[in-house]
């Protein structure tokens, strides 16, 4: 009866700790917009809110934005494609996110990236 006391105290730290996991899966987000943009409005509005999020946006062709966000000694890489249907944020790489190479990254990239999306939209319905 001694004996099961430190077990289960053991058990419930362990489990406990593995709920506190600091990865997740990648977010790649694919939005699809209800209103139609020019495609001009929708890449505007991608650089700005990427500058408002402090991502640095650079237009590689028609159609594609890579962005960097750099905070202290971490680094995210992305692509933006866009039309006037809608845009897709797709992880590129990464530097100290934990990424493992079987789709797992440190759970912050996702809420970047979340709000990089919601700032996106934010920035169309204002322009709308």
């Amino acid at each position: 009866m001694k004996m099961i006391k430190p077990i289960f105290i053991c058990l419930a730290c362990i489990l406990s700790l593995a709920g506190c996991a600091r990865t997740a899966a990648i977010n790649n987000v694919n939005t699809s917009l209800t209103a139609q943009y020019p495609e001009e409005q929708l890449k505007t509005a991608i650089l700005q809110a990427g500058l408002a999020d402090k991502w640095i946006m650079t237009p590689a062709q028609p159609g594609v934005i890579n962005g960097r966000l750099n905070l202290r000694t971490h680094q995210a890489d992305i692509r933006i494609t866009y039309n006037a249907n809608g845009y897709k944020i797709t992880y590129v790489a990464s530097k100290n996110l934990l990424a493992d190479g079987k789709g797992q990254i440190h759970r912050n990239y996702n809420n970047w990236i979340s709000n990089l999306d919601r700032d996106i939209q934010l920035k169309l319905s204002a322009a709308h």
